[in-house]
């Protein structure tokens, strides 16, 4: 019983604010100094937050294999059509009015779905978010076009989960490589093992690899 509840509350741990994560990104700094580098050139890297919602779902959904300006065009297009991102309001397009937002045919199946889950009351965001991660995690890849990535980003950035490291992020892959963290003929499964170290906040190591990805290359993720 002890185990067990030892095991929700540590699937439960979230970064509570700003100060805990600058907190939490110097205690990375203690287990890899490399990443001293980053904090040292760029400062701590931005606490960014997406709010847990279906918007915030569709847009990951457009980030899926597109670069971030790309994704964000669509959603600014998206939005200036239909105003408010909602389950309804996207229910009421049509694939060539899904399309002229730059929608793939892929993309418009993944978001119809998740609205039609929403709408028939399948599928409670709100319940859902109050849940342990691997709990979300196992509902949301129920869904088709949802698989680990995305869930990844929506743990990390909308929920804050602790404790997230998505190998399926090729930003973050490229950031381990850049620092020197591995040698550059380790495999991914090798990078996945080497980010244990940071257990029970690889968030806050991803959030500094992230933070030097996108400055070096002058990017914005929002």
């Amino acid at each position: 019983m002890v185990a067990s509840l030892f095991f929700y509350f540590y699937r439960m741990k979230k970064i509570g604010d700003e100060n805990e994560f600058k907190q939490l990104c110097d205690h990375c700094l203690e287990l890899e100094p490399k990443l001293e580098a980053v904090i040292k050139e760029f400062d701590y890297p931005p606490f960014w937050h997406r709010d847990p919602n279906f918007a915030t779902l569709v847009l990951t959904i457009l980030e899926q294999q597109v670069s971030l300006a790309s994704a964000k065009a669509a959603f600014v297009r998206l939005q200036e059509r239909i105003g408010e991102i909602t389950p309804e309001n996207i229910l009421l397009l049509s694939d060539d009015e899904l399309r002229s937002c730059y929608f793939s045919r892929q993309k418009t199946i993944y978001t119809r779905q998740l609205a039609r889950e929403l709408v028939e009351g399948k599928l409670d965001l709100e319940a859902l978010n109050k849940l342990p991660e691997e709990s979300i995690r196992e509902r949301l890849l129920q869904l088709k076009g949802i698989g680990h990535w995305t869930v990844d980003m929506y743990a990390l950035m909308s929920l804050h989960f602790a404790d997230i490291f998505p190998p399926g992020d090729l930003a973050t892959i490229k950031a381990v490589y850049e620092l020197k963290l591995v040698s550059p003929e380790a495999s991914k499964e090798e990078i996945i093992r080497y980010m244990e170290k940071f257990s029970p906040y690889r968030s806050v190591a991803t959030y500094i690899l992230w933070h030097s990805y996108i400055q070096r290359r002058k990017l914005t993720l929002e």
